[in-house]
């Protein structure tokens, strides 16, 4: 039995998303034939050619055609003046974002190569603030930087023309992606699936039938991490039914796992046989039993499959089966990247921020130290959820084993551990195994800022590889942080990521405003507490997060312990996930929210730092009450007392 596991469009461009690389390594390991393609990257990479840009210029003009020069949108307005210049750049420039070209980089820094649409003006804004950006962010001597960041806004530029001038459903990270979150029906997903197919979507189905034809797959499965995924995987299943109906197709993933779990609707399942709920390995194990004649339908695990009443209508039918354990992070395996195309990833540099940019630059293998959550408290978290409330870890010596074998098979030192929230004391281990054993990597992974996290225990993680970062420091106020049990103060965090700058570890954190309660004094004080940090070298880069509800956290199912009122909800056939509510403050977090993000903005560029709050926001806004010594002299303390 051969499994032909994929990854549908879109996903990071610069590394392979993990999931079938985790269920390749486990089937392999159990005696199966898996194997796994990434129709992400190579849809991608199939629309950045010359013949597939000449294609796109045909469907521009088509859309466009009614429109004088005046009216065409930025984007779309270049890319026909300069289309020879686009055509003539976009193979080079995707070969040096794969580091097979890196002589180009001299042509590229000329400014005189590239055409520069709209994405370019970002320069502009940012020099009209600081001079020149490109000199401060590279110097002299950084070529290759300089060159990947321009490249990249080259990049962004001919999504951007797909996106508004061909196939809307197209984003560089996304695929679709409103017509599947936490949407309450299936209409949408089911009439463009219905409908003609768009010019993505028709290379989709070309890449399918070559992998079809190359694997000969007795079982497809398809994993489904985010809601821009969806799309995608539903169009590779059309695709294998109308090559080979009796094809069994199985799906799961994040997406699945979080917005599935009220699913009704029966029209999905002329695309797939089966979803599969939480982690895959046991769901799966059990289908392929079944196929085999070894186990019952009824006998499956976390499953939803058509079934038929005794009246012989169809309807959507779910097994638990939790007599079942799933498998212990002792027996997944190692994962494996046989078959996913490791040498066509893009190194991208999107932001001026050398935190920020570690997403999309690089490639990086991915593994977990441990499943679920060892905090599981926070309130705004999908703490009911399998994937944060099961908490299970795998030991430090298992850890540096998968290392040494992912770096023999890779050739890749560099690790992202993607946990919920790496455990101190696993990473502790890990951190001291990996340095007695000799083992070099470069890694890093997401974090609560635990005190436990010393500066002489940070100095430990440096030493054994750790690059950088990330963690919640979510409303930036005390009051907020205790009403959503994130079990750390302000001040606690300052500390702590103060203590891995020093360790020269990059930090990022993650940011949250429109939280239950929270009023504009709040967010103003939250964002001066931020610049603070962030003038004080606490961390590097952050991301503002408006706050979302979801059903599975504890305030969607709790919503009066925090002070809101949930909006009724329609009949759930599809997906379930964002709830909207009404918040009795009445604070404009939309407004707040945009003048959020441009400080942020500013400050991830190293500037802004002595603008008054006022400065980034379109109307007035209250005096922030914060002192402006309180995240110097918290870290101060700790400095003194060290």
């Amino acid at each position: 039995m051969t499994v032909l596991l994929m990854t549908p469009p879109m996903t990071q461009l610069n590394t392979p998303y993990p999931a079938t690389a985790y269920l390749t390594g486990f089937l392999r390991s159990r005696g199966y034939q898996a194997v796994q393609r990434d129709p992400a990257i190579e849809l991608f990479l199939e629309m950045m050619t010359m013949p597939a840009l000449d294609i796109i210029r045909q469907h521009v003009e088509d859309n466009f055609e009614a429109f004088e020069d005046d009216e065409l949108p930025d984007v779309i307005y270049t890319f026909m003046a300069e289309f020879d210049r686009y055509r003539l750049c976009v193979e080079p420039v995707i070969r040096f974002l794969q580091g097979k070209d890196p002589s180009l980089a001299l042509r590229i820094v000329s400014r005189r190569f590239l055409p520069e649409g709209p994405a370019f003006d970002a320069i502009a804004q940012m020099e009209a603030v600081s001079g020149d950006i490109l000199k401060t962010a590279f110097g002299s001597l950084g070529l290759q930087d300089k060159a990947k960041y321009l490249a990249t806004l080259f990049i962004n530029d001919l999504s951007a023309v797909i996106t508004q001038g061909v196939d809307p459903y197209f984003e560089v990270s996304r695929y679709g992606e409103r017509l599947a979150a936490a949407n309450p029906s299936f209409d949408n997903l089911y009439d463009t699936l219905m409908g003609e197919p768009s010019f993505s979507s028709e290379i989709l189905e070309q890449l399918v039938e070559l992998y079809l034809e190359e694997t000969q797959p007795s079982v497809v499965a398809l994993t489904v991490p985010f809601p821009g995924n969806v799309l995608g995987a539903l169009r590779i299943a059309q695709t294998c039914k109308a090559i080979n109906p009796d094809l069994p197709i199985v799906m799961g993933g994040g997406f699945v796992n979080t917005e599935l779990r009220a699913l009704k609707d029966p029209r999905i399942f002329e695309f797939v046989d089966f979803i599969c709920l939480d982690d895959g390995e046991r769901p799966f194990m059990t289908l392929l039993e079944y196929f085999d004649g070894q186990r019952e339908i009824d006998d499956l695990v976390r499953t939803y499959f058509l079934a038929e009443d005794d009246n012989g209508e169809q309807y959507v039918h779910y097994n638990e089966n939790a007599e079942l354990h799933d498998i212990p992070q002792t027996d997944v395996g190692t994962p494996i990247y046989d078959g996913l195309p490791l040498g066509e990833y893009l190194s991208l540099c999107e932001m001026l921020n050398p935190m920020h940019r570690i997403w999309s630059d690089g490639r990086w293998n991915k593994l977990t130290i441990a499943h679920g959550c060892y905090w599981r408290k926070c309130s705004f978290c999908d703490v009911t959820l399998d994937y944060i409330d099961r908490y299970d870890a795998a030991g430090a010596d298992i850890l540096v084993d998968r290392i040494e074998e992912l770096i023999e098979e890779t050739g890749q030192t560099g690790f992202h551990f993607v946990d919920e929230a790496a455990p101190p004391k696993a990473l502790f281990a890990l951190a001291t195994r990996l340095i007695e054993r000799g083992v070099v990597i470069s890694w890093w992974g997401n974090i609560r800022f635990e005190k436990t996290f010393t500066p002489e225990r940070c100095q430990l993680l440096a030493d054994s590889g750790c690059v950088a970062v990330s963690g919640g420091l979510e409303v930036a106020s005390d009051r907020l942080l205790k009403l959503m049990k994130k079990g750390v103060s302000v001040e606690q965090v300052a500390r702590v990521t103060k203590a891995f700058s020093d360790a020269d570890i990059l930090v990022h954190a993650y940011l949250m405003y429109g939280f239950p309660t929270q009023t504009e004094q709040e967010t103003i004080d939250a964002l001066e507490m931020v610049r603070q940090m962030m003038d004080q070298g606490c961390f590097q880069s952050a991301f503002w997060h408006r706050f979302a509800a979801t059903v599975h956290s504890p305030i969607g199912v709790n919503p009066e312990e925090f002070g809101i009122t949930l909006a009724e909800r329609p009949d759930i056939l599809f997906a379930e996930n964002d709830v909207d509510f009404t918040d009795p403050t009445g604070t404009n977090h939309q407004m707040l929210g945009e003048g959020l993000r441009k400080a942020l903005y500013n400050y991830m560029h190293g500037i802004g730092f002595d603008q008054p709050m006022d400065f980034w926001f379109e109307l007035p806004v209250t005096p922030t009450l914060v002192k402006n010594t309180l995240i110097s002299k918290a870290v101060n303390d700790v400095i003194a007392n060290s």
